[in-house]
């Protein structure tokens, strides 16, 4: 009984030992820990970005069109009225309304990503080509 649970406890040691030596290999490699990174750069990057169009160019949009963007609304069904007040629009309980102004703020945010990580690309293409220019002036004599 003894050397069968030490045999259980042997294998059990092994399947680990090689199930962290196939995760280290994985790891290793590369692709894993460069997807890791990448996803925390973007997401660090989506939340400066989305600073960037909400702090900053929406509020500029908002004093040419002397509107908030992100409040542009058209009402399908129902009433609505404007509270002095508050300067908030009521709505009644059976209105529809379609908010275009953040689809528009939501494209605008979208644009600039967009637009970062292409002109981030064309630096890195751009180094990439130099170093491999710098290498080939290096290795002929």
């Amino acid at each position: 009984m003894i050397f069968y649970l030490q045999e259980k406890y042997i294998l059990k040691e092994y399947h680990l030992k090689t199930f962290y030596h196939e995760f280290k290999t994985f790891i290793n490699k590369g692709n894993a820990l460069d997807l890791a990174i990448g996803l925390v750069i973007g997401t660090a990057f989506n939340n400066i970005v989305k600073s960037l169009v909400s702090d900053i160019i929406m509020p500029l949009i908002s004093l040419l069109t002397r509107t908030r963007i992100d409040g542009w609304f058209l009402l399908l069904r129902g009433q609505m009225t404007f509270n002095q007040e508050t300067g908030l629009f009521i709505f009644s309980e059976d209105a529809v309304a379609l908010y275009y102004g953040r689809f528009i703020f939501t494209i605008l945010d979208f644009v600039i990503i967009a637009f970062s990580i292409f002109v981030t690309l064309k630096i890195i293409k751009r180094l990439n080509q130099s170093l491999k220019e710098f290498k080939e002036t290096i290795v002929k004599p």
